[in-house]
């Protein structure tokens, strides 16, 4: 069960046997990638502890106050698992935060109905009561002839010829001919009858081909079988959104002759449901995926759960024969042996990374691959 900081501080003296049983600094490399929790953190409302102090997995409470100014009690544990979800909002780093920008939506009350009240029962007293009233029979409804006038007013062989008058007039009116398109008389050609495709049985069927393209559903093409390991053009990767990332791809690409036009590499293993993924520089002729990592604007970014799925995306690169190389910028914590810890887009950072390549897959077939220092240019010019 978690405990207040103060009986936590007290229990960890008294099992340590010392006055201070976390120096200051002794964690400080477990909370330098959350920025935004540095921030949150403020020792006058945890009995003087500062955060490098605390241990993550510490089951303790402590006190926050986020850049708003709400004041909430989490664990260690529940601000680092914030991050992840599928939400990109600041609001995730507090619980009132939160709770404001997804309100719980209350059902409108409806208005009590009004009972309405018992229909009084009538008892039988004399045989007077017991005499219902007779139906009354409707009077009879009153034909018009051909002339409009009420049948009483028409003589007795009015209706009948009235009748053949109304037949000859619409033979006379009829078409000349039954096919579409063809004129009757005295009159302009009548448009062709277009008759309504009689629909499919299997259009009513839920799921069948047919029934999709009559509900206008957009039928995704089956799926292309590749080979684990082969890297292609996906058009279901996300675009790129972030601008170091887009000059990065402009100076490695002025540095090296290799096609920094795929974004994907097949693999074994389902990924979120497709056997691919994408990351976001494929090197295929080095056979190398460099992704380029930071917090984000909220730093929220590959942290939390979203370390756990890039580790899980590594492994399955490296599966069908791939290397990683990770940048991780912003104080990101390192996952593999190959990762570059960066602050920014430079020159230096291109020459680190080529330094990173010539690592792995060795200086005779990364330096094949170099542009002379006349031949440089942007990918996608014309040249």
């Amino acid at each position: 069960m978690p405990e207040n900081i103060e009986a936590w501080w007290s229990r960890r003296q008294r099992s340590k046997g010392v006055e201070v049983p976390y120096p200051v600094g002794s964690y400080r490399e477990a909370w330098a990638p959350y920025a935004v929790l540095k921030r949150q953190y403020h020792p006058d409302l945890n009995r003087g502890i500062t955060l490098t102090q605390i241990p993550p997995a510490a089951d303790v409470y402590l006190t926050w106050q986020c850049e708003v100014g709400h004041y909430f009690i989490a664990t260690p544990a529940e601000q680092r698992s914030r991050p992840g979800g599928g939400v990109r909002r600041r609001s995730v780093w507090c619980t009132l935060c939160t709770l404001l920008a997804n309100p719980p939506r209350i059902a409108p009350a409806k208005p009590p109905v009004a009972e309405k009240a018992p229909a009084p029962m009538h008892h039988p007293v004399g045989p007077a009561t017991t005499q219902r009233a007779a139906p009354q029979t409707p009077p009879p409804r009153r034909r018009r002839a051909a002339t409009g006038l009420p049948s009483s007013h028409a003589s007795p062989g009015s209706g009948l010829a009235a009748q053949r008058a109304l037949s000859t007039e619409s033979r006379r009116r009829a078409p000349l001919s039954r096919s579409g398109g063809s004129a009757s008389r005295g009159g302009p050609p009548s448009p062709p009858r277009v008759q309504s495709p009689t629909p499919s049985p299997s259009a009513s069927v839920p799921g069948s081909i047919e029934w999709l393209e009559s509900s206008g559903a957009v039928i995704d093409e089956a799926p292309v079988v590749r080979a684990p390991g082969q890297a292609f053009w996906s058009a279901r990767a996300p675009k790129p959104a972030s601008a170091a990332e887009a000059e990065l791809r402009q100076r490695l690409g002025r540095r090296v002759d290799l096609d920094l036009g795929l974004n994907a590499v097949a693999v074994r293993q389902p990924f979120f449901g497709r056997h691919e993924v994408w990351p976001d520089f494929v090197l295929a002729e080095l056979a190398v995926a460099v992704e380029f990592d930071t917090p984000g604007r909220f730093g929220l970014e590959h942290l939390g759960s979203r370390l756990d799925v890039d580790r899980r995306k590594d492994r399955l690169l490296r599966a069908v024969g791939w290397e990683v190389v990770r940048i991780r910028c912003g104080s990101l914590p390192l996952l593999g042996e190959h990762d570059i810890e960066a602050a920014g887009v430079s020159a230096r950072l291109v020459d680190r990374l080529l330094d990173r390549l010539r690592e792995v897959r060795g200086p005779f077939l990364v330096d094949a691959y170099l542009r002379e220092p006349g031949s440089e240019r942007t990918p996608g010019d014309g040249a």
